[in-house]
């Protein structure tokens, strides 16, 4: 532990300053390129001792306190061809990031929709160890290809051999149904627990553009073609029902007094714009006794696409961000 954490800090291996700045509710993530040269870190390390010489170390960390508080930039990687495939990712670094916040050295971290594997990719870039499990046998292989080219130590594992595998230093990816796996779990044995649900069958009816665009690619626009797929579920409250199933698991093989971070976007359905970010907070909070909404950070996506959807007739936004809802079992 570094000699600035706080002793009584049992969460993470953050600087209460460090700590601070994670607690701002607005993140902004932008693919890496396009990210100003200001805010390269050399550059700012090197501005900071400058800003020393002139007003002395207190008045520099203060300032340079200001400005790093100020300016929260999330820088996305581009995404790798077998990570494009997949209809619905998000960024390892966001991932990593959260990784960070919520959980120390030698922690187990849980995503039960691991999809196209970014959360294990970003537990290894935290230095954590991770538990992915994904239903559908193409994104299991989509993956895991991304594993090996990163080179990442990995285990493609049956349920029974998930937590040997962690406790032996590798990633552990499990091709099962997300419930049917959670339920095998002993209790309270993952310390974290990040995911992106699946967006209903929304990806099926998603813009035309958009859809457009994945099909001249030759991409797939939606999840899978499994009954077994939360992601055709036709019905919006029986997916709803579903969803809470598997967060009721999630509950129940989380420690007691740690955290579950759920990152959502919301959407709309034909003319009705679902709150999808409250409808899943809901869920879990009626499903859930131990499990507390203990606050939401905005993520900012700025790097997607603009369409012009209801132009020039009437106003149709473009959902350029995400919500991270996160919840602390409590007991």
């Amino acid at each position: 532990m570094s000699d600035n954490v706080d002793p009584r800090n049992r969460v993470n291996e953050l600087t209460n300053r460090e700590w601070l700045i994670e607690t701002k509710s607005f993140w902004r993530s932008q693919a890496e390129d396009d990210l100003p040269d200001w805010l390269d870190p050399e550059l700012l390390e090197q501005f900071g001792l400058w800003l020393a010489e002139q007003h002395g170390e207190e008045r520099a960390r203060e300032m340079m306190g200001q400005l790093s508080s100020s300016v929260m930039w999330s820088k996305a990687p581009p995404r790798d061809k077998l990570k494009a495939t997949h209809p619905a990712t998000f960024s390892e670094r966001d991932i990593a990031r959260l990784i960070h916040l919520f959980t120390k050295p030698d922690q187990l971290v849980l995503d039960p929709f691991v999809g196209s594997g970014s959360t294990l990719l970003a537990c290894a870039e935290a230095d954590r160890v991770g538990i992915g499990i994904e239903l559908i046998e193409q994104w299991v292989e989509v993956a895991s290809g991304r594993m090996e080219a990163a080179e990442v130590p990995y285990r493609l594992v049956e349920l029974e051999e998930a937590l040997g595998a962690a406790a032996e230093g590798a990633h552990a990816l499990i091709h099962a149904d997300s419930l049917a796996a959670l339920q095998a779990m002993p209790a309270e044995c993952v310390d974290f627990i990040v995911t992106s649900p699946p967006y209903w069958s929304i990806l099926q009816k998603r813009g035309e553009k958009a859809a457009q665009e994945r099909e001249g690619k030759g991409l797939p626009t939606q999840y899978s073609e499994s009954a077994a797929d939360l992601g055709n579920v036709e019905d919006y409250e029986e997916f709803l029902e579903r969803l809470g199933d598997v967060f009721v698991e999630c509950a129940r093989v989380l420690r007691a007094k740690h955290y579950m971070c759920v990152v959502v976007s919301d959407f709309r359905h034909g003319p009705q714009f679902h709150l999808y970010h409250a409808d899943v907070a809901r869920i879990v909070e009626e499903r859930n006794e131990a499990l507390q909404l203990k606050g939401l950070t905005v993520l900012v996506q700025d790097s997607k696409n603009l369409y012009p959807l209801g132009i020039p007739y009437c106003f149709v936004g473009n959902i350029h961000h995400q919500f991270v809802l996160i919840f602390q079992r409590m007991s």
